[in-house]
């Protein structure tokens, strides 16, 4: 599965982007979709994860109330919504994949990762 990330840039603090994330390839299904973001010389961190099947939703404490994940089961789609954003946000922003696929005639489970997205929010 190859997934592209989209809707980077460059913000004002207190305005908002939103992340659009595309997945395609063989056939697969989604299990958990989620974004993480790793800003210059620190470690990538968990923003917010969505499980497809049910839609239930996960945030970091650091943007919960701010961010929001959500999916389109038809386009194999996860958006991330980022409100009220901060310098602090500035960051890469990539979109991760766990889903259910088959390997050599056999069920898997993989995990994916996107090319990542720039985020910049000014002061």
């Amino acid at each position: 599965v190859q997934l592209v990330e989209s809707g980077g840039g460059l913000v004002q603090a207190g305005g908002s982007l939103r992340l659009s994330c595309v997945a395609s390839g063989r056939t697969f299904s989604y299990d958990v979709a989620g974004w993480f973001r790793q800003a210059p010389g620190k470690e990538r961190n968990f923003l917010a994860a969505i499980r497809w099947s049910t839609g239930l939703t996960y945030y970091a404490d650091s943007v919960k109330g701010r961010f929001t994940i959500s999916r389109d089961n038809a386009k194999d789609t996860v958006y991330l919504q980022m409100n009220s954003m901060r310098p602090e946000d500035t960051a890469v922003y990539y979109c991760n994949a766990h889903y259910y696929t088959v390997v050599d005639g056999a069920p898997a489970i993989l995990d994916s990762w996107g090319q990542g997205t720039q985020v910049t929010v000014s002061s």
